[in-house]
């Protein structure tokens, strides 16, 4: 059972700030806390200066469960209490059967899953379709999720079925099938099953053993420790992925390009995480180049690359280095109309709203992030920095939309 106690003023404190205020009054040291949390201390560190935020609620639950915090509000700074107690249940409800079905397809040989057996190529095509619907649907991790229990049983079971040649066909689809439950369970999960997916789709591909396909495992892998603030690994390993392509790019495929461009705009990020404004742009730059080589109106289908991901990427970047005038600059070079997945159309605009939110804002920060959720509430409301973002804006609204602000707060609230 989570604790509670007497908790200082934190009122004019950032959430980070709190954290370590919590953190020194209960006597821990910062790699004591980090440890309990399996983060490092420097990701700790980077919290409490405000140079990262906390995006996950399981992660919020966790670092809220070693200080011994049962109001979540006492970290967030909502102006209502939250019981973190409300939260032991799951996030969300395909999160179960998902979870049973990745426990279970480790002893195929003694618990039959049941399922008709896939072709490597059916398989390939189910996953495929699954990426598309994700990309397409608001609601993609209702859709997406009640099929993958069933696919990801499936998925082994291709793979126990044949040999040789046919067999990698498998684990490569299986390696794809695996990103995508990554993509889901982020933010919706304990990290322990999200990292159980992450590393699943790698050894896949790396059984595979097709450069496509572990170059993919590379991309999904650096996004995962960026995630947990592992920014310099992330960079790196997102560098190696491009080194990798290096022998096919003379005469590229698209989905090579695509690749290739999802690696340059994910080591991009992580330098910009990192505060290396020079090595974000640089790797913003060449992403730029590679989408200009990519056929036009063409997509890559796990990563969604294409000309307007370089600009959302650009917003992120620019938004995390603290420079909103530049992040205002690259989401006015985009429609949002024009991006083709609904999962980074959402983002896009919530990047907007959280940007004019940093830059004193919160009438036009309100208006997209609206935006946002009008295009895919799941998409915008799991994510539990979004929702603090909400709960500010609703503080510091001006009067004449503070309701408007209050009635989308508690959408984003209700989504589960």
């Amino acid at each position: 059972m989570r604790a509670g106690g007497e908790v200082p003023d934190l009122k004019a404190l950032t959430t980070g700030e709190r954290i370590e205020v919590l953190r020194r009054e209960r006597g821990m040291s910062r790699a004591v806390l980090a440890g309990l949390v399996g983060r490092s201390p420097d990701w700790l560190k980077k919290v409490e200066r405000g140079q990262r935020q906390i995006t996950k609620l399981p992660m919020l639950l966790a670092v809220a469960d070693a200080l011994g915090i049962a109001d979540l509000s006492v970290l967030t700074g909502d102006d209502k209490p939250v019981d973190s107690s409300a939260w032991d249940g799951e996030i969300h409800h395909t999160v179960p059967a998902i979870r049973d079905a990745i426990r279970q397809v480790g002893f195929a040989a003694l618990i039959p899953s049941g399922h008709p057996l896939l072709t490597p190529e059916d398989l390939q095509q189910r996953v495929s379709r699954l990426w598309r619907v994700w990309h397409s649907t608001p609601r993609q991790r209702t859709v997406v999720g009640t099929e993958l229990p069933t696919l990801i049983h499936q998925a082994h079971g291709a793979i126990q079925a044949h040999q040789g040649f046919k067999r990698r066909q498998a684990q490569a689809a299986a390696g794809d099938l695996y990103r995508l439950v990554q993509r889901l369970l982020a933010h919706i999960s304990e990290p322990e099953l999200h990292a159980v997916a992450v590393e699943r789709g790698r050894a896949m591909s790396e059984s595979a053993d097709t450069r496509l396909s572990v170059t993919l495992a590379a991309w999904s892998s650096s996004v995962s420790l960026s995630a947990s603030g592992y920014f310099d690994e992330a960079a790196h390993l997102a560098d190696v992925g491009v080194r990798t392509l290096a022998p096919v790019l003379a005469k590229p495929t698209p989905e090579v390009l695509g690749v290739l461009g999802a690696l340059q705009l994910e080591a991009a990020a992580a330098h910009g995480f990192a505060g290396r404004a020079g090595d974000a742009f640089r790797y913003l730059d060449q992403a730029a180049l590679t989408a200009r080589m990519m056929p036009p109106g063409a997509s890559h289908l796990q990563s969604g690359f294409d000309g307007t991901n370089v600009e959302i990427i650009g917003v992120i970047v620019s938004g995390g280095l603290r420079r909103t005038g530049e992040a205002i600059v690259h989401a006015r070079r985009l429609d949002p109309t024009t991006i083709p997945s609904v999962v980074r159309r959402s983002r896009f605009l919530l990047e907007i709203a959280q940007t004019h939110a940093l830059r004193n804002d919160p009438k036009v920060a309100i208006e997209y992030l609206r935006a946002a959720a009008d295009v895919s509430d799941e998409a915008v409301a799991l994510i539990p920095w979004v929702r603090q973002l909400a709960d500010q804006l609703v503080a510091d609204a001006p009067a004449h939309v503070r309701r408007s602000a209050t009635q989308l707060a508690d959408q984003l609230k209700a989504v589960r």
